[in-house]
């Protein structure tokens, strides 16, 4: 769903007051392909400009959570090398770990935005100030979602819903800039 103009417009008031965003990870910071190695651990593949972009939006002021069905260490040292300490691993109930999450921020669920791909991230998005999906998800979840990003899950997604936020607080141009200088 290309953001023009008049979609950042109605969905901008919503994204001002977001202080805390939500991401899934197998789908949105992967591509959801599952690697198992002989040994039987996994793999996962997150993409650096993804990266980039969570630490552009926390640097805005925006704190990072990962709420994550599954677990792996390789989640464990991506969380790290971001910077996220709010990381929630083999999060059967979503729902009850976002409430949570809440309560020891001392946040309200509009103040959040989320990304996830699929219906076990619905208990988050559909209680969430600002909700987005990649387009791989099911038809089921797009359609409830505020935003569809351009990009899939593990190719840019994440950076795409950082930048918007980033863009709807007033945020992403200074961040960008001091590239430039």
């Amino acid at each position: 769903m290309r953001l023009t103009e008049a979609k950042l417009a109605s969905i901008s008031a919503r994204m001002r007051e977001i202080k805390l965003a939500v991401f899934d990870v197998d789908g949105v910071m992967t591509d959801g392909s599952l690697v198992y190695r002989e040994d039987g651990d996994s793999i996962k593949v997150f993409n650096a400009l993804d990266g980039h972009g969570m630490k552009m939006l926390q640097a805005s002021g925006v704190e990072l959570a990962i709420i994550s069905g599954r677990g792996s260490k390789a989640l464990e040292k991506r969380a790290a090398d971001l910077g996220i300490s709010q990381l929630f691993q083999h999060a059967d109930n979503k729902g009850k770990v976002f409430a949570q999450l809440l309560q020891s921020l001392t946040l309200e669920a509009h103040q959040v935005a989320s990304i996830g791909d699929d219906v076990v991230d619905l208990p988050i998005l559909m209680r969430c100030g600002f909700a987005a999906c990649v387009p791989a998800a099911p038809a089921f979840v797009r359609e409830r979602m505020h935003y569809v990003t351009e990009a899939e899950g593990g190719h840019g997604a994440v950076r795409e819903f950082c930048e918007v936020i980033m863009m709807a607080q007033g945020t992403l141009d200074a961040a960008l800039n001091k590239y430039l200088g």
